[in-house]
């Protein structure tokens, strides 16, 4: 099943090291990039606002645990997000590029 990956970034330019580590290594298909945000949230007990870039990652879902864990280790927030959405329809030309993408070896 197709994924979309919903994350976050401190600045653009994370976000754009991000988004190009993850389609160079073959973990996303593509990724978007929202400029900006505003994202209002708790962290360790205060109401924090911030500026963020909201990036949506396609990817298959056996190559998520993968994407989260590069994220994980290439993002500079403790806790980033990382949330996948199933893709439950869309048009099948763009799901099998997701899948191309994601397993050139098939």
């Amino acid at each position: 099943m197709a994924l979309f990956v919903y994350m976050t970034a401190g600045s653009a330019a994370e976000a754009e090291r991000l988004a190009e580590d993850l389609v160079e290594s073959r973990l996303a298909a593509g990724v978007n990039l929202f400029s900006p945000i505003r994202s209002v949230y708790r962290w360790k007990g205060e109401i924090r606002r911030e500026g963020e870039i909201a990036l949506i990652a396609q990817t298959d879902e056996d190559r998520f645990e993968a994407l989260a864990e590069r994220v994980r280790r290439l993002h500079s927030y403790e806790t980033p997000c990382i949330v996948a959405l199933p893709i439950e329809r869309g048009d099948a030309d763009f799901l099998a590029w997701i899948t191309a993408s994601t397993h050139p070896e098939e």
